[in-house]
């Protein structure tokens, strides 16, 4: 028997789109679409049935009507129902179209035909029900991070990936010149998206290990530490593993940390700087920001 999702569609003024995105995100959407009809956006998320009921949806909405009165816009208008999954992954499909990322990629959903000449990376995507397709500025801004520290990769370049999601930014990392990724995310369903997005992309397992779990069963597959980590996931959750990064580390070992709101960049910034890494960049995209650390040098 197929899987219920509840298909949450929200009609808003455009200036909402930030809020309601950063909304759905933290509320557990599975991927966003956004559609423009006339002079508002329609956005829709996607949750499972198992894990939600009307009422929290109805939580949401409040949310939602509160965040546009305190930004003084017109009120979205949301309305939820169930589908089949079949239906969940037909539906939001049809308003994902390919994306440009950076200087480098262009991230083309699988059902879509790559052109046959692009100057650009092709980075196919099937996220299933997993986050990541290219289209949040946190992704964006990892990618366009990633393609600043791999633009000239050294030899034998191992990266972390925790909380993978889709995958995404563990391709991407390969199709860069890394030699080895391993990405770990607790959802066994993102872990079977980003291995079928592995395959999608013609990457060696070898050199794209992929696993259910977080810090713990990284750690144990990693070994001697690793030259970079990529970590896109809540800000809450980046500040619990800050403590652990340096098991993972070498002595030049750098990071770009995402899923961050630029008024909780602040604290990340000092938690890092208490646990000795050091602040490198911190790149800006609407009310999300990326965060480039490095390795403190030892005294």
């Amino acid at each position: 028997m197929a899987n219920s999702w509840w298909e949450i569609t929200i009609i808003c003024h455009p200036h909402l789109e930030e809020s309601i995105t950063w909304r759905l995100d933290k509320f557990g959407c599975s991927g966003t679409s956004r559609e423009i009809k006339e002079k508002s956006y329609i956005i829709q998320g996607y949750v499972p049935q198992i894990k939600y009921q009307s009422l929290d949806i109805s939580a949401l909405s409040l949310w939602l009507e509160q965040d546009a009165l305190v930004l003084d816009l017109p009120q979205p208008l949301t309305r939820w129902k169930l589908i089949d999954e079949e239906d969940w992954s037909s539906s939001w499909k049809q308003h994902w179209e390919p994306t440009e990322i950076g200087d480098r990629f262009i991230v083309y959903p699988a059902w879509l035909t790559p052109p046959e000449k692009t100057d650009r990376i092709v980075l196919k995507l099937d996220p299933g029900v997993a986050f990541g397709t290219g289209t949040h500025p946190t992704t964006q801004l990892c990618l366009e991070s990633l393609e600043m520290r791999l633009s000239k990769p050294a030899r034998d370049v191992v990266i972390a990936d925790i909380g993978s999601g889709s995958g995404i930014l563990s391709i991407g990392a390969i199709l860069l010149g890394a030699s080895k990724v391993y990405g770990v995310d607790i959802d066994p369903l993102a872990v079977k998206s980003a291995r079928e997005n592995r395959n999608l992309n013609q990457i060696n397992p070898n050199n794209l290990l992929i696993n259910q779990g977080s810090l713990p069963e990284l750690l144990e597959l990693v070994g001697e530490g690793v030259d970079g980590i990529v970590c896109n996931i809540l800000a809450e959750v980046i500040m619990e593993l800050i403590p652990h990064f340096s098991k993972l580390a070498k002595p030049n070992t750098w990071g770009v940390l995402s899923g961050i709101l630029l008024d909780q960049s602040q604290a990340i910034a000092d938690t890092l700087e208490q646990e000795g890494w050091i602040v490198a960049a911190l790149w800006k995209r609407k009310k999300w920001c990326c965060i480039q650390i490095r390795k403190a040098p030892e005294n």
